[in-house]
C-alpha cells in the first residue's frame, strides 16, 4: 500500500518475527535511525511498518538489511504481500503447534520427577536430558532473537524467557554436576530443569493461543477480502467468456446470474433483479436493480440474471477502498498507544534490573537457601514480566472495533477518530440528504371531485408537461407518475413562465402546473378542499404545484425531502446517550422548523452557509464540548473538518467522504449512534486491557521477588508464572474479541 507527499513516499509493510510490543518498539527505531526515513510506526497487532521515506536516500530493501540484522523482517514484495504474510503465519502457526506438542511430551516426564520422583537413581541426569532439547531445540527461537537483539544493545520478551530459562537451566546443570559443593555448605542442591521447560512450554502455548486470537481480530478484512470473486462473465461478441476477476477493464459488458457475487463496479444495461448489498452498507434488505442503477463490486445477485458495464475496476471499486481504509485504519495508532510504547520500550531493562536487584537482596539478607531463593526470584521475576499483553491492550481492541464497524457499514479512517469519539456530547446534522432523504419527492396529491373520471387522461397530460420542464421539482412529478404508470400524450405548445410554472396545449385545451403563487395571481378557481388541503401541506413546509386546466385547478400536488424512516429514533438514541443534537441547513427557517419538529430537534438554524456551519462547530468547541459533524455534500466539508468527528453520510459527496473521520457507507442516520456507541465499547475495552496489563505487572513482579515470603514464606513458582505470563496476554485479546459478539 502507497501514497506520497511530494517527495516523500508513504508505505504499509508486512512484518515477520515480532513476538511481543518490545520487538515492536526495536523495529521501529530501527527504522527511524535510518537516513531518509521520516517517520516509522509499527502495529505489533497487524505485524506491519507505516513509514514515510525519501527514496532517493532509501528504499524498501535497505529497510529490511536493517530490520533483518535485529531478527526480524519485512515482506517488501508487493505483489500479494497481505496473502504472502498470512500464509507465512500460517506456516509458522503450524511449525509452532509442532514444535510445542514435542516440548510438552519431553516436559511432562520432567514434570513428574522433579514434583513426585526427586530422589529417584540418576532423575537428575533424566530430566537435564530431556529438558536440553526442550530448550535448545524447540525453544532456539527466543535464544538466538536474544543473541541478536544484544548485539544491537536491545531488548525483548525473548531475552526476558533466554535470561530466565538459561539461568535456571545452567544453575541446575552446575547443581547435578557438583552436588557436593552445597552438601558440603549443608544445603541441599535444587535442580529446576522442570521449571525451565515448563516455562518454554506455557510461553509456546502462549504464543499458539495468541496467534489463533490475534488471527481471529483481522477476520473482518478477510472477510472483505473474500467478497472478492476469483472469476468473472464478461460477453466478448455475444458470447459470456469466463476470465479472471483481475483482467476485467472499464467498459467491459459483464454477465451476473442469480447467486454469483458482482466483480466490479458499474452500471446496469440490461435486466433487473435484487441484489444483497448488506456486507457493504449493513442493510439487510435487498435493493432492486434495474437499467441505469448501480452495482457494487462484493456485493451478491440473488434472482434474475442481468448484464452491466464496468465503471470502476481493481482497487478502483468500492469494495476495494472500503479494505484499503479498513487496513489503514486496524494499522494506525491511538493516541494512548504512543505511551504504551514508550513503557514498553523501558519495560525490558527496568524488568532485567528489578530480577538483578531482588537476586542482591535474596543473597545479602535471604538467610538459608539465600542463593537458592535469589535465583528463583530472579527467574520467576524474568518469567512473569510480560510486555505482550502491554502491547497488545490497545491495538487489538482497535482491530476488532475498526473491523466490526465495517461489517456494519461503518468505516472508520483512523485509530484516533475511533478513540475519540466516545467524547463525543454535541452534534451537528445537516438537513439535506442527513436528516432527510435529499431527494424531492410527492408526499400528496388530490384531485377535484370532477376531475377523478378523467385522472389517467390528466395525469398523462401532467406527465408530458413535467418532462419538458427544467425544474427540480419536476422530476419528483415525472417519477410520482411513472410509478403510476402514465403514458405521456402528444403536446401542441409548451411555453415555460420564469418563476411560476409552464403553460401548455393538448388539443385545443390549456392546461397550466405551477406555483400556488401562480394560480393566485392568474385567478385561478380553487374548490375549498384544494385550498384547505394546500393549506395544510405549505404549513408542514411542502412546496405546492398546482394543475389546472383553462381558470379552474384540477389538482394540488405537494412535495418534499422527506425525512428518512430512521432519523427521528437516531435523533431519539442520541439523547439517549447524553448527547445534544443541532441541525443546520441552508433551507429556509420553516422548512427547518418543520424538519427539526418531527425528529424531535429543539435547537436548529434555518439559512445558514457553509461558514456559518463551521463558526457553529468552533463556538461549541470554545464552550468546552467535543463536537461531532455530520454531513453528505461539499457545502458541508469546511465543517466536518473544523469538527473534532467528522461523520460523512453515504452516498453523499467524494469531498465530505476525504474530509471525514468516519464515513457510513448506507444513507441511515440510525447508524451515527451504532458508531459512537462501537467508539465507547472499543475505548472501554482498551482501558480494560491497559488496567489489567498494568495490573499483572504491577502486582505479578512484587510477588515473584518474593515480598511475602518475609510475611508468610510464600514464594511464587516459576512455572506457576509461565503459565500467568501466558494468559495475560490471552486474556487481553480475548476481552477484545468480546466486541466482535456485541450487537450495537
Amino acid at each position: 500500500m502507497e501514497t506520497s507527499t511530494k517527495a516523500l513516499v508513504s508505505k504499509t509493510i508486512p512484518v515477520t518475527g515480532m513476538s511481543c510490543a518490545a520487538c515492536a518498539v526495536s523495529v521501529e527505531s530501527m527504522l527511524a535511525a535510518q537516513d531518509g526515513i521520516k517517520e516509522a510506526g509499527v502495529n505489533f497487532a497487524t505485524q506491519s511498518v507505516k513509514v514515510l521515506f525519501d527514496p532517493s536516500k532509501t528504499n524498501t530493501t535497505a529497510m529490511q538489511q536493517v530490520v533483518r540484522s535485529i531478527g526480524y523482517d519485512l515482506i517488501i514484495d508487493e505483489e500479494n504481500a497481505p496473502e504472502k504474510q498470512e500464509a507465512l503465519q500460517a506456516t509458522a502457526y503450524q511449525q509452532l503447534q509442532r514444535k510445542t506438542i514435542a516440548a510438552a511430551l519431553l516436559t511432562l516426564p520432567v514434570v513428574a520427577i522433579g514434583m513426585f520422583f526427586m530422589e529417584m537413581p540418576y532423575g537428575n541426569y533424566i530430566m537435564w536430558a530431556l529438558s536440553t532439547p526442550v530448550l535448545f531445540l524447540f525453544g532456539r527461537s527466543f535464544f538466538i532473537n536474544a543473541v541478536k537483539q544484544a548485539r544491537k544493545r536491545k531488548a525483548n520478551m525473548d531475552t526476558l524467557v533466554a535470561l530466565s530459562t538459561g539461568i535456571a537451566y545452567l544453575f541446575s546443570v552446575f547443581n547435578t554436576l557438583n552436588p557436593g559443593f552445597w552438601h558440603s555448605r549443608g544445603l541441599h542442591p535444587h535442580v529446576y530443569f522442570e521449571a525451565a521447560a515448563v516455562v518454554i512450554v506455557f510461553i509456546m502455548v502462549g504464543k499458539l493461543l495468541e496467534q489463533r486470537a490475534k488471527g481471529n481480530t483481522s477476520s473482518a478484512i478477510r472477510k472483505l477480502i473474500g467478497l472478492q470473486p476469483r472469476t468473472v462473465h464478461v460477453i466478448k461478441n455475444g458470447v459470456p467468456v469466463e476470465l479472471p476477476a483481475t483482467q476485467v477493464q472499464p467498459g467491459d459488458l459483464i454477465l451476473v446470474r442469480a447467486g454469483e457475487k458482482i466483480p466490479v463496479d458499474g452500471i446496469v444495461e440490461e435486466g433487473e433483479s435484487y441484489v444483497d448489498e448488506s456486507m457493504i452498507s449493513g442493510e439487510p434488505v435487498a435493493v432492486r436493480k434495474a437499467k441505469d442503477t448501480s452495482v457494487l463490486a462484493g456485493t451478491i445477485n440473488q434472482q434474475g440474471s442481468f448484464r452491466f458495464r464496468a465503471e470502476k475496476v481493481g482497487s478502483e471499486t468500492m469494495l476495494a477502498g472500503i479494505i484499503r481504509m479498513v487496513q489503514e485504519a486496524q494499522g494506525s495508532k491511538a493516541p494512548v498507544q504512543k505511551l504504551v510504547d514508550k513503557i514498553a520500550g523501558i519495560f525490558v531493562p527496568v524488568v532485567i534490573l528489578i530480577a538483578v536487584t531482588a537476586f542482591v537482596i535474596w543473597v545479602i539478607a535471604g538467610g538459608d537457601n539465600a542463593v537458592t531463593h535469589g535465583l528463583l526470584a530472579m527467574v520467576t521475576v524474568l518469567v512473569i514480566a510480560c510486555p505482550c499483553a502491554l502491547g497488545l491492550a490497545t491495538p487489538t481492541a482497535i482491530m476488532v472495533g475498526v473491523g466490526k464497524g465495517a461489517e456494519q457499514g461503518i468505516l472508520i479512517r483512523d485509530a484516533e477518530s475511533l478513540e475519540l469519539a466516545h467524547k463525543v456530547n454535541a452534534i451537528v446534522l445537516d438537513k439535506t440528504g442527513t436528516i432527510t432523504a435529499g431527494k424531492p419527492v410527492v408526499t400528496d396529491i388530490l384531485w377535484k371531485a370532477s376531475a377523478l373520471p378523467m385522472q389517467t387522461e390528466l395525469e398523462s397530460i401532467l406527465l408530458a408537461a413535467e418532462q419538458q420542464s427544467e425544474h427540480p421539482l419536476a422530476t419528483a412529478v415525472v417519477q410520482y407518475l411513472k410509478d403510476r404508470k402514465a403514458v405521456p400524450v402528444p403536446l401542441s405548445s409548451f411555453e415555460s413562465i420564469t418563476g411560476k410554472g409552464i403553460s401548455v396545449r393538448a388539443g385545443n385545451i390549456q392546461y397550466k402546473a405551477g406555483s400556488y403563487k401562480m394560480a393566485q395571481e392568474d385567478g385561478l378557481q380553487m374548490e375549498p378542499a384544494l385550498k384547505e388541503a394546500a393549506g395544510k401541506w405549505a404549513a408542514a413546509a411542502k412546496t405546492i404545484i398546482c394543475f389546472a386546466q383553462d381558470t379552474e385547478v384540477l389538482a394540488v400536488i405537494a412535495i418534499a425531502d422527506e425525512v428518512k424512516p430512521g432519523s427521528a429514533n437516531a435523533v431519539h438514541a442520541l439523547k439517549k446517550m447524553g448527547i445534544q443534537v443541532y441541525m443546520f441547513t441552508g433551507d429556509n427557517q420553516q422548512t427547518a422548523a418543520a424538519v427539526a419538529a418531527q425528529v424531535g430537534i429543539k435547537d436548529f438554524r434555518g439559512e445558514a452557509l457553509p461558514a456559518d456551519k463551521a463558526d457553529f462547530v468552533k463556538k461549541l468547541q470554545d464552550q468546552g464540548k467535543i463536537v461531532a459533524m455530520v454531513g453528505d455534500g461539499i457545502n458541508d466539508s469546511q465543517a466536518l473538518a473544523q469538527a473534532d468527528i467528522s461523520i460523512a453520510m453515504g452516498k453523499g459527496s467524494d469531498i465530505a467522504i476525504d474530509t471525514a473521520g468516519m464515513s457510513l457507507i448506507s444513507a441511515d442516520l440510525q447508524q451515527i449512534p451504532k458508531a459512537l456507541a462501537l467508539s465507547r465499547s472499543t475505548v472501554r475495552a482498551i482501558r480494560q486491557n491497559l488496567f489489567w496489563a498494568f495490573i499483572y505487572n504491577l502486582i505479578g513482579i512484587p510477588l515473584a521477588a518474593g515480598i511475602l515470603y518475609p510475611v508468610n514464606g510464600f514464594l511464587l513458582d516459576p512455572m506457576i508464572a509461565g503459565g500467568a505470563m501466558a494468559l495475560s496476554s490471552v486474556s487481553v485479546i480475548g476481552n477484545s474479541l468480546r466486541l466482535k459478539w456485541k450487537k450495537f
